[in-house]
Formats: structure tokens, C-alpha cells, sequence
């Protein structure tokens, strides 16, 4: 076996521009083989681009990354040229002037440079009243107080003014241990043992307090944090906690909180628009019983091929194989009800229209069917339940944005078309328009807009303009065939134009696999689907989740009997209904109502 003893040393070499046009005048002498002269001359010409641009000290490191790797978001700014922004691509003027509004954080963006910015009044830094979660410590003057005599001129009255801020930030573990030492005294004669006891609300307490799970909870599943990370961390700070002992504490709590879970999933399905789609993810004991199946499957077909001649395998078993699921899948709901934003995920075998559809089953029968806002896979239509379908306009678009290089004046036009229904949109938002009167301004201001994109997407077909088979003609073909749900915000009231809320959901699935990889379990993804619901729920409402989960848990008794009046939106209110209770960790709920929690965690 041959062992590498020094490793390979990168040879650099010095060219002038002598030595590239010696080698420029080799190509263009076709001394290359045919076809790679001119390759060997767009080479040469790329990197004397580059060379250039790097020693001019007017690029920065973005730009540069712009020019070799492209564009790293969709927005209009970063796809179009800044000296095409008034080409004659644009839609036409009384559109364009008819779009108007502010762009929208979630839209596509908007052409040609920004205006300034006015510069923001003050320091920039965090002031007092943006840390609402910080301690508040009021220290008073001492025996001065307000209505007194001046002490500096004698004559006055001094009154309360703005008080002076001072703030300080400490660094502490995420997960805090006090140790209670109780004096033990022994008699030297009897040998009878006393003991301290400890303070009363101290001695009825859990060893882990309900925020301990909260905590452990929201590092796992809302920033993505492993197990094994947070044990070594809390090594590190002198508090050791096992990743065993980590899970053991969710588990446990998630058992207690489930009622809200399911209660959030019923409001869930009576809202009036919902937006749902999927990602991937892996589940450990699927993989395994995937392996474990397919060899007993292989083992059987030996079997059969054995008897084939006196019992053949029907085509309906053979179907049956073909069809069996191997994928695994996160699906993420996002529901609008009322005010209210409810965020859901399932984690299983199931694609997003399965996991909707059993959503929707909870629904009120009188009322009718939803929005549903999706891409245009036939997986995330809910099966025989019936919803009012619209398509992504952002993935319509995308198929531009993909193919923009190859087809620069045509994919300006669409984008800038839809850049001024987003403008539109944005307007409307800007102006708190109802659903009714946002579909009144859409279909008169972006209505025109998109028939004039319908006749150039059709024109480029019909007159044969574009290659069917090309990319170009791919896109248009997709929104040609998906025109009318992906224009149902011209139609219906309430309608979206995007599914961006339920991709910017996904994300917190996506944060957890890239750091976790997989679940171990079914039900360790059940855990995670009811915390990463409950969590990004609270972010969707403004509420803070780690006191709404940990209330939740002080309060197991009350959340199994009414769970509705403990959503992130009301159980505040709820809370200040209820008698004063016990310091943490005293009032065990009642076990009779907790055990009815059990069972119903990764219900479907």
C-alpha cells in the first residue's frame, strides 16, 4: 500500500497580458481541436474580466459574488438589470401609473435603485422600553419626595419627572439550579437525626419547574438547538442536564399541553383562507422498517416466483407494491381565522393534502369551503373535501426568474408585469382595505395589468414566438395552465397572491433538520410538530411563547377542561379570571383531568 509522505502543493504561475494574448492567438489560430478555440477564448476573456474588475477597488465582496454565482434572492432590484429599469419592456404607462403603492416585504421587490432612506433619529441602540421582558427596579431620591420644597433654592416644589435609565445586561445559563443545603444535626447519645425543613413554597416544588421545559423546548424546536448542543452548554456553565433527561422533560410536558394542540388544530380548520405545502424530512424508525421491509418483500417474491406457476400474484397486489410510500414529509398549515393566524405541522407519511384533509374533517359543517392557498402539485389538494384553489403567483414567476439569462427581454416583461400587482397589493395593505374592497382595487388597478399579460403569454404560443420545449416556453405554459387560481385574487374576496406565510413556516422545520438531521421516532416527531406549532403560532400573534407554554403547563387541569380559552391570543385574559394561585410548581393538576391529555398527543 502506497503512502502518501508530502502533500501536493498548489503551483502558482504568474501570466502578463503578453502570455495571455500569446495564448489568445494560439486559439484564434486553431491550434486546439475543433470547438475548443473558441472555448479557450471565452476563458481567457472571463478571467481578464475578472482580473480587471479585482484590481479596480471599486467592487465589494458582494457584488463580486453577485457577478460569479448570480443573484442570491428573487427580488425584481437583484434580477433586472439597473439599466433596463425604464425599457421599453415595461408594462405599458397608464398601468404602471394605475399600480402605484409602496413595495411589500414579501413581494418580489421593485426595479432601478431606491430612494434614500431619511437617517433614523437618535443612537440606534435599544432603549428601555425594548426589553419588556427585562427586570424593572425603581429607586427613589430618599427622603425627597414629589410636592417637597426645593433643597437647592427653597422656594420651588419639585415634581415627577422622566425618570433616568440605567441599564445592565447579565450572562446567565439558559437553565438555572439553586441547591437548598439542609442542616442536619444527630444526637451523640440517641442518634436521632434532625433535619431543616426546607421553606414551604420551596419543599412542594418539582425538581424541574414548568419553565425548565418551556426553555429546554424553545432551544430545540424555534432555534434549532440539539440536545447534545444544550448538554454541553449547560456542562460548560456548571449545570450539567442530559440529553436523555432533556427529551424526558418535552415529553412529558407536551403529554400535559396537548389539549391546546388539538384545540388549535379544530380553530385551525375553520378559517377562512389556509395555506399549506411540504418539505422533506427523515424519521429514523421509518428508514429502518423501510430496510426491514424490503428485505422481507424481496424474501416473499422469492416465495412467490417459487409457487408462480400454481398461484400467479394478481395485478391488484403487484399495484399495491408499486405504490408503497417510502417518502417522509413535514407538512406545514398555515390558517387565517379572523384575526388570528394559526400555524400547524405534521410530520409522517403523509403528503400536505392528506394532513389538510384530516384537518378540514374538524371543520363546521356550515360553513363554506376555504381558501386554499398551495402550489400547483395535485399532493396538496385535500382528496374529496372541497376548498376554493388558488396557485402561487411567486411560483408562476420563479420559472421567469429561472430562465431570465437565456431570455432577458421577455422575463423583464412578465416580472415587471407582476411587480405592479405586487405594488397593488402592497398599496392595499398600506390603506387597511377590507377583503372586499381589496378585491374591488385589484380588479380595478391590477386587472387590466394581468390581461395584458394573458394576451403576451398567449401571443408567445399561438405565433409561435417561443420553443414549446424551451424553458421559456415551459414557464409560460405553466401559468397559461394554471391562470385562473393563480388569479383568483381578481375573483374572490380574501384570496392571496402567494403562499410566502407557509414557506416562511417551513423554515422552522428546515432550521431543525439542518441542525437535528431526523426524528429518532414517530412520536419524537409528534413532540416536535405540537411545540413547533405552538411556538410559531405565538410569533404569528405577537405573544410570548415561553410564558405561554409554561403557563400552560401551571395550568394542565384547567387547559384539559376548556382548552379554548387557553389559545396564545386569550389565555392572558384567562389567566387574569382565575383565583390566585400557589408559587410555581404547588398546585398539581387535578390527575383525572390530566390523564385525559395523555392519549391525545400525535392524534390525527
Amino acid at each position: 500500500m502506497r503512502r502518501r509522505t508530502a502533500k501536493h502543493e498548489r503551483k502558482i504561475v504568474e501570466l502578463n497580458i503578453a502570455d495571455l494574448q500569446a495564448l489568445n492567438g494560439h486559439a484564434e489560430a486553431d491550434h486546439f481541436e475543433r470547438g475548443d478555440g473558441e472555448l479557450v477564448k471565452l476563458v481567457i476573456a472571463s478571467y481578464c474580466e475578472l482580473m480587471e474588475v479585482l484590481r479596480n477597488n471599486g467592487i465589494t465582496l458582494a457584488r463580486l459574488r453577485k457577478m460569479l454565482f448570480g443573484a442570491s434572492t428573487e427580488k425584481t432590484k437583484d434580477i433586472l438589470p439597473p439599466e433596463n429599469a425604464n425599457s421599453d419592456t415595461e408594462p405599458p404607462a397608464d398601468e404602471q401609473a394605475e399600480g402605484g403603492g409602496a413595495d411589500s416585504a414579501d413581494s418580489p421587490g421593485s426595479t432601478g435603485e431606491e430612494p434614500p432612506k431619511p437617517k433614523p433619529k437618535g443612537h440606534g441602540r435599544n432603549g428601555a422600553k425594548d426589553y419588556p421582558g427585562a427586570k424593572r427596579v425603581s429607586i427613589s431620591l430618599g427622603m425627597l419626595q414629589a410636592g417637597d420644597d426645593c433643597p437647592e433654592c427653597g422656594d420651588g416644589k419639585v415634581y415627577e419627572s422622566r425618570p433616568g435609565v440605567l441599564i445592565r445586561i447579565v450572562g446567565q445559563a439558559p437553565l438555572q439550579a439553586t441547591v437548598y443545603e439542609l442542616q442536619k444535626l444527630r444526637c451523640n447519645l440517641c442518634g436521632t437525626l434532625f433535619t431543616a425543613q426546607a421553606p414551604d413554597d420551596v419543599a412542594a416544588q418539582k425538581k424541574y419547574d414548568a419553565t425548565a421545559g418551556s426553555m429546554i423546548a424553545l432551544l430545540k424546536y424555534s432555534i434549532g438547538v440539539p440536545f447534545n448542543r444544550s448538554r454541553r452548554l449547560q456542562g460548560n456553565l456548571g449545570i450539567p442536564l442530559p440529553a436523555a433527561t432533556q427529551w424526558d422533560i418535552v415529553e412529558a410536558k407536551a403529554k400535559l399541553i396537548a389539549p391546546a394542540h388539538q384545540e388549535l388544530i379544530r380553530q385551525g380548520a375553520q378559517g377562512q383562507v389556509i395555506y399549506n405545502d411540504d418539505t422533506n424530512n427523515k424519521i429514523l424508525e421509518f428508514m429502518g422498517e423501510r430496510a426491514r421491509k424490503a428485505a422481507l418483500q424481496e424474501a416473499a417474491l422469492q416465495e412467490v416466483a417459487l409457487q408462480e406457476e400454481e398461484e400467479p400474484e394478481s395485478s391488484t397486489e403487484k399495484d399495491t407494491k408499486k405504490k408503497q410510500r417510502t417518502g417522509m414529509f413535514t407538512t406545514g398549515i398555515v390558517s387565517q381565522c379572523g384575526d388570528h393566524q394559526i400555524a400547524i405541522f405534521f410530520t409522517g407519511r403523509q403528503h400536505g393534502g392528506e394532513n389538510l384533509g384530516d384537518v378540514l374533517r374538524q371543520r363546521a359543517e356550515e360553513l363554506e369551503p376555504p381558501i386554499q392557498m398551495c402550489d400547483a402539485l395535485s399532493r396538496n389538494i385535500p382528496g374529496e373535501l372541497q376548498t376554493i384553489v388558488a396557485n402561487c403567483l411567486v411560483h408562476g414567476r420563479r420559472y421567469f426568474v429561472d430562465v431570465f439569462e437565456n431570455f432577458e427581454h421577455e422575463c423583464e416583461y412578465v416580472i415587471k408585469a407582476l411587480e405592479v400587482i405586487y405594488k397593488n397589493d402592497a398599496e392595499t395593505k398600506k390603506q387597511q382595505l377590507s377583503s372586499e374592497a381589496r378585491l374591488l382595487f385589484h380588479q380595478t388597478h391590477s386587472g387590466p395589468t394581468m390581461d395584458e399579460l394573458h394576451k403576451w403569454l398567449n401571443r408567445q404560443i399561438d405565433e409561435r414566438l417561443v420553443e414549446p420545449n424551451s424553458g421559456l416556453g415551459e414557464a409560460i405554459s405553466y401559468m397559461l395552465n394554471h391562470w385562473n387560481k393563480l388569479t383568483l385574487f381578481l375573483r374572490k374576496a380574501g384570496a392571496p397572491l402567494d403562499n410566502n406565510i407557509c414557506e416562511r413556516a417551513l423554515k422552522k422545520v428546515i432550521l431543525h433538520r439542518k441542525n437535528a438531521l431526523f426524528y429518532r421516532t414517530q412520536n419524537g416527531a409528534d413532540v416536535g410538530d405540537l411545540y413547533m406549532s405552538l411556538i410559531y403560532t405565538c410569533e404569528l400573534n405577537a405573544v410570548n411563547a415561553f410564558d405561554y407554554l409554561t403557563e400552560l403547563e401551571r395550568h394542565a387541569g384547567e387547559v384539559a377542561c376548556h382548552p379554548e380559552q387557553w389559545m396564545p391570543w386569550n389565555y392572558r385574559l384567562t389567566l387574569e379570571g382565575l383565583a390566585p394561585i400557589s408559587p410555581p410548581g404547588t398546585d398539581a393538576p387535578d390527575s383525572s383531568l390530566a390523564d385525559t391529555a395523555v392519549d391525545t398527543l400525535g392524534a390525527r
